[in-house]
């Protein structure tokens, strides 16, 4: 397996929720630094007894809306 990504989202008290778009893998983290070790962890845990991909990538999605004056 070559890369796993992960639809990441800004949660309204500022943490991150990570989503893997092709495995159920969810995990959270407080910053992004948090976000990244448990990522980490959560896919060295999904693929204890199997080959674990050679990197992941992380999308930020941003929904923001704003009112026209």
């Amino acid at each position: 397996m070559g890369e796993l990504i992960f639809e990441v989202v800004q949660e309204a008290d500022g943490g991150f929720v990570a989503e893997c778009l092709t495995e159920p893998i969810v995990t959270q983290g407080d910053d992004w630094a948090a976000l990244r070790i448990a990522v980490t962890d959560a896919v060295q845990g999904y693929f204890f007894d199997s080959p674990a991909p050679q990197s992941v990538r992380l999308h930020l999605v941003r929904d923001e809306s704003f009112a026209l004056a």
